[in-house]
C-alpha cells in the first residue's frame, strides 16, 4: 500500500490510500496506449509525400501553391549546374542524398523537369547540398559528386548525381570509390579527393547558404527565387515554371 497527506479546505488533513497494482496496471495502460498511437501514426504518415524529413507539411501536391513574400535571391556561383547558362528560368534545389524525399523527386519529378524544360533551354537546374545531421551517408554522398565534378565537370557531378540516387540504399565510402571507377573516373584521384575531405567546404557553404534562404528540410528548390517544398509531383513544379515563363 501507498499513503500520502492531503490537506482538506477545513484544515484538517485527510489520508489517502493508492494501491500499488492500481497505479501500475493505470500506468501500464496509458504507456501502451501511446505506443499503439505512435505506432498508427508513423506507419500512415512514413510514405507520406506531404511530410518532409523535418517532420513539417509541406505543399499538397497538386493543389495550388500558397503565395509568398519577394522571391529570395540565391546565390548560384561556382555550383554545379546543367542546362543553358542564359536560360530566362533558373531553378535552385537544395538536396540529400541520403533522404527518401529527395529520392521520390529524383524518380518521380527530376528526368521529366529534364526533358520538358531543362534539356530545351528553358531551365537551368542548380543542384546545391542540404545534408541533415541525422543522415550518416549524406555529406560524404555529396563529397562524392563533388570529387566526381573535379575531374569531369558538371557533366561528370551529374553522372554521380544519378548514381546516387540511383543507387540510394547502398550509400558508403566503398560504393563511391567503386561507382568512380563505373562512371570512367581515375580512381585514385576520386579517392584521394573523397578521402581527404577536400570537398567538405563546398558542401558545408550550400548548407550554410540554405539555412540563410529558408530551407528547413529537403528536398526544397527555388524556381525564379519562389519556394517550392517537398517531393512535388511534376505538375507542381511545371505550374511555376509555366508561370515564370509567361513573364
Amino acid at each position: 500500500m501507498m499513503e500520502g497527506q492531503i490537506q482538506s479546505s477545513s484544515g484538517t488533513s485527510d489520508t489517502i490510500t493508492i494501491k500499488k497494482d492500481t497505479l501500475w496496471k493505470y500506468s501500464t495502460l496509458l504507456l501502451a496506449t501511446i505506443l499503439v498511437v505512435g505506432a498508427f501514426v508513423y506507419f500512415n504518415d512514413k510514405d507520406n509525400p506531404n511530410i518532409g524529413v523535418t517532420g513539417q507539411v509541406v505543399n499538397n501536391p497538386g493543389q495550388q501553391l500558397p503565395e509568398q513574400n519577394a522571391p529570395v535571391k540565391v546565390n548560384i556561383e561556382g555550383y554545379p549546374a546543367e542546362g543553358k547558362g542564359n536560360a530566362p528560368v533558373v531553378m535552385v534545389e537544395y538536396t540529400d542524398y541520403q533522404c527518401p524525399f529527395c529520392g521520390r523527386h529524383f524518380t518521380q519529378s527530376y528526368s521529366q523537369i529534364k526533358k520538358e524544360y531543362v534539356d530545351t533551354g528553358r531551365v537551368r537546374l542548380v543542384m546545391k547540398d542540404f545534408p541533415l545531421g541525422f543522415h550518416e551517408h549524406a555529406q560524404k554522398a555529396a563529397e562524392a559528386a563533388h570529387c566526381a565534378r573535379e575531374q569531369k565537370g558538371d557533366e561528370g557531378y551529374f553522372r554521380m548525381h544519378d548514381k546516387l540516387f540511383e543507387n540510394q540504399q547502398s550509400l558508403g565510402m566503398e560504393n563511391y570509390k567503386k561507382w568512380a571507377k563505373e562512371l570512367g573516373l581515375n580512381g585514385a584521384k576520386f579517392d584521394s579527393c573523397l578521402d581527404s575531405g577536400k570537398m567538405a567546404s563546398i558542401v558545408k557553404k550550400g548548407f550554410s547558404e540554405g539555412q540563410q534562404d529558408g530551407v528547413q528540410g529537403t528536398p526544397a528548390f527555388f524556381i525564379n527565387g519562389n519556394l517550392v517544398s517537398g517531393a512535388q509531383p511534376f505538375s507542381a513544379f511545371k505550374q511555376v515554371i509555366d508561370a515564370e515563363l509567361s513573364k
